[in-house]
């Protein structure tokens, strides 16, 4: 078998630690079974659950640390602490060549802080974007930024929407994804004088995708973009309003279904679907936000993440690597910056 990418893991990170990365560890290993893994973390702990999973062992090599980035740690704490901690030391194998990406369950804002700190912006980007999958009527669409900066410019905008088209074409193989920039209205007239100026120089783009305009909140779900542009701050927002919501619902169908007899009939019969629903709503299968724009991958995996969501992560992690996605990004923002601008209303 040819060896594949090596996947860094950052085995301490998340709610339940080495037992769920791990087993998310070998759920992808059935599937892409050329990974190999570089593990971080205590080494007893690893060892103990590895046991269970003779193939994955055969796959992984073990880095002992003692030090973990606890979920309480801000950012600048972690941050003094990344040549010895398994988060650091992970996405420090990735700088150094030793692995191709890094997946940590661990602190948000602490993994975001070391990977800017260790890996830096690739040249042409100012800022990275931490981009994710949503799930839409449709299928799945992409939103960047989900929180790594809370204010964003013109520029800023544009190389999201650039690093969010490459990011469609890799993990949902779109041609030519659509992309919109997230806004209070539809009409050009409409929102802040960055959003307008980034809609203006997006319009005329001859990369491989569809700059649509601006869409509103109440369209993400709908599925009609591929990709949805916006600040971190308002995407934050947007997708913690989005889960509260599919949390919303679960609970309002719960309770409809269980209110009598005659609508517990009713769950029986509609059981197939809404297991359907269940399963496209659940955060496990649409796992693992990435940092965009970066010198090397780094994929957050959500905290309480099951086996399968930590499968997802790294599964996802696999794609962008064999699909140099940093190449397919850099490529797309030099011909972007090559094209001739297009001339204004009063030239």
């Amino acid at each position: 078998m040819a060896q594949g990418p090596t996947i860094a893991l950052d085995a301490m990170g998340g709610d339940h630690g080495p037992t769920v990365v791990l087993a998310g560890a070998e759920l992808a290993r059935v599937r892409f079974p050329e990974i190999r893994y570089l593990i971080f973390g205590r080494e007893d702990e690893i060892r103990k659950v590895l046991k269970q999973y003779p193939k994955l062992e055969a796959a992984s090599e073990i880095i002992h640390t003692d030090d973990v980035v606890l979920g309480s740690d801000k950012p600048s704490q972690a941050l003094r602490r990344s040549r010895t901690s398994s988060m650091g030391m992970a996405i420090q194998s990735v700088k150094d060549g030793q692995a191709q990406a890094a997946v940590s369950a661990g602190n948000t804002g602490a993994l975001m802080a070391m990977a800017k700190f260790i890996l830096r912006t690739n040249e042409g980007i100012d800022r990275p974007a931490l981009v994710a999958l949503l799930p839409n009527m449709r299928s799945e669409s992409v939103m960047l930024d989900l929180g790594a900066n809370t204010e964003c410019s013109a520029e800023n905008l544009v190389q999201f929407a650039v690093m969010g088209a490459a990011f469609a074409r890799t993990v949902l193989g779109l041609n030519r994804p659509k992309v919109a920039l997230l806004n209070i209205g539809e009409e050009e007239l409409k929102g802040t004088d960055d959003l307008k100026e980034a809609a203006a120089r997006l319009r005329d783009t001859d990369l491989p995708m569809e700059f649509v305009g601006f869409t509103e909140g109440d369209k993400i779900g709908v599925g009609d973009v591929d990709v949805i542009v916006t600040d971190g701050f308002s995407g934050n927002i947007a997708l913690k309003t989005a889960e509260g919501t599919a949390k919303l619902i679960s609970g309002l169908l719960r309770r409809a279904f269980l209110h009598s007899l005659w609508t517990k009939l009713g769950y029986v019969l509609a059981r197939g679907g809404l297991r359907a629903l269940r399963s496209h709503l659940d955060p496990n299968n649409h796992n693992g936000a990435v940092f965009l724009g970066l010198n090397g991958l780094v994929v957050k995996s959500h905290g309480s993440a099951n086996a399968a969501g930590m499968a997802a992560a790294i599964s996802l992690s696999y794609d962008l690597i064999t699909d140099d996605i940093s190449r397919r990004i850099a490529q797309d923002l030099e011909n972007f910056r090559a094209t001739p601008a297009a001339p204004t209303e009063d030239a």
